[in-house]
């Protein structure tokens, strides 16, 4: 079931923060390409695909129709994440200031720990 639900998720991330939800409008190529063929029977897939997407996208008249192709027209899509900014609100009680600075110096270096502060960050706990 968890695998389930996280394909979901992973789904629904996707095609709402990407322009993969444009895949989705595949099947509108072949209908379209259906329409042009009816029209001039010597136009190969690749002639209707560089007719479409590699000469911009010209006013005719299925201009229309033209822009419903995949990849035509840029849809808004979200593309950041939002739990970057609530990271800080989760951690703000957690973390606690340390103070570097004892007094206000104009010097550049008094202002900044020395690496013996650091190393006992990464040091396992103790016991006494």
């Amino acid at each position: 079931m968890k695998r389930v639900i996280t394909i979901l998720l992973l789904t629904i991330f996707v095609f709402s923060s990407t322009e993969a939800h444009q895949l989705l409008r595949i099947p509108y190529v072949f209908t379209h390409f259906a329409k042009h063929h009816r029209l001039n029977n010597h136009l190969s897939f690749i002639a209707f695909l560089d007719l479409h997407y590699m000469h911009g996208s010209p006013k005719d008249n299925d201009y229309d129709e033209d822009m419903k192709l995949p990849f035509k027209t840029p849809d808004k899509c979200q593309s950041g994440q939002p739990t970057i900014f609530l990271l800080p609100l989760l951690f703000t009680r957690a973390i606690k200031p340390v103070e570097v600075c004892r007094e206000v110096n104009n010097s550049y270096q008094d202002c900044f720990a020395d690496s013996g502060y650091h190393s006992g960050v990464w040091q396992p706990p103790k016991i006494c």
